[in-house]
């Protein structure tokens, strides 16, 4: 269940990273209010599976699915370049994802 809570922490991460790129620097509220609530259920979420999941491979797995994510939606969405530099980053960052789950 630790899993879990910590996969939709991540998906927190990247929905108030992109809201707040949408605030326009916390100047328009409905984006504001996404940006906060978001932190506020990604951060709860994140110490609820730190209960069981070691800080280091919560914390790295956390703030990887927040890169990745925030990668993709600023390509996706806000017309980010996608050049072959970014993209072998982004499957750095991946890898050592899935390298710190099989540790765990």
């Amino acid at each position: 269940m630790a899993w879990i809570a910590l996969l939709f922490a991540g998906m927190s991460e990247i929905i108030w990273a992109a809201s707040m790129k949408q605030s326009a620097g916390f100047t328009r509220l409905g984006p504001s209010l996404i940006t906060l609530a978001g932190m506020v259920v990604s951060v709860a979420l994140l110490g609820w599976a730190m209960k069981t999941l070691p800080l280091g491979t919560a914390y790295m797995i956390w703030t990887g699915i927040g890169a990745i994510g925030a990668f993709l939606v600023g390509v996706l969405l806000f017309g980010e370049a996608f050049t072959i530099l970014r993209c072998s980053a982004a499957l750095l960052i991946l890898s050592g994802l899935v390298l710190m789950k099989i540790s765990a």
